[in-house]
This record gives structure tokens, sequence and C-alpha cells, in this order.
């Protein structure tokens, strides 16, 4: 039997998006991602600046999310992050958060499945897990609860 063990709460702040117009495969957006934090029992410490979110708007209004970024533990592990998932909801509720209004994250669907990356032995029980993650996204940032499926 499956269950969703809690890891950490991710808060990811961004810059404003690089907004790259229309291609072949829907609108493409690029997001800095310029630092947050990271807090579970298991895991703490920051998002460091660096990496971005590679998101293809589908013509159908999915946001197909493709995020990559790098973690420093509160005890100097780095771990590299690859966050794939998709956002979608009711039109008027995408415009909402398009607008950088705060918007409750039950009016919209959310979720990722993160793989994690690192060389630190102390954290080597990260490169063997199955994750998912429910995220919100805020005017400036992204909170995203991952869990491990165990």
């Amino acid at each position: 039997m499956l269950r969703l063990e809690p890891l950490f709460r991710a808060e990811i702040s961004l810059a404003p998006a690089q907004e790259l117009g229309d291609t072949p495969l829907g609108r493409r957006r690029i997001i800095p991602i310029i630092g947050g934090t990271i807090s579970g029992a298991r895991l703490s410490g920051e998002v460091l600046p660096g990496g971005a979110d590679w998101q293809v708007i589908r013509p159908d209004g999915v946001a197909d999310l493709d995020a990559r970024y790098t973690i420093r533990t509160n005890d100097g592990a780095l771990v590299y992050v690859r966050n794939r998932g998709y956002r979608h909801g009711p039109p008027e509720v995408l415009a909402r958060l398009a607008r950088g209004e705060s918007v409750d994250p039950s009016l919209y669907y959310m979720r990722t499945t993160p793989r994690f990356e690192t060389g630190d032995e102390r954290y080597a029980w990260l490169n063997r897990l199955v994750c998912v993650g429910s995220g919100a996204r805020l005017a400036a940032a992204v909170r995203i609860d991952f869990y491990a499926v165990q």
C-alpha cells in the first residue's frame, strides 16, 4: 500500500518571467529562480539563485512546468532538483494568478514529480526516492510541499 510521507516545504523566490512568445510547442516562458528556503524534518536549507522554470503554456491552457535548481542544505550538502509537473484550472483563476493575485490553491491544479541528485553520502537516500509535490503560485514565489512515496 502506498503512503505519502512529508519531506519538506519549499518557498522558491522568482524573478519576473521572460516571455519568449508563441513557439511551435506553445507559449514559452522562462522564470528565473532567485532564492528561497526549504524546511522539513530530514532536509532544510536554501534554494540557490541560478535555476529557472522553463515553462510552456500549451494551447489547451495547461502550464507544462520544468524547473531546475540547486538546494544547499543547512549542513552544506548540494542537491540538484529537477521538478516537472502541470498547473491548470479555470481560465478566470489562471488569469488571476497571471495578474499576481492571491488565489486559493484548491481552485487550481499544481502537481509535480521532483527528482533529486546529490553526491553527498549523507543525502544519498534522495537519489533513490520517488516523490510528488503539491504547489501554489504566489505573486513572486512558488510554495511546494514535497512528499516521499513510501
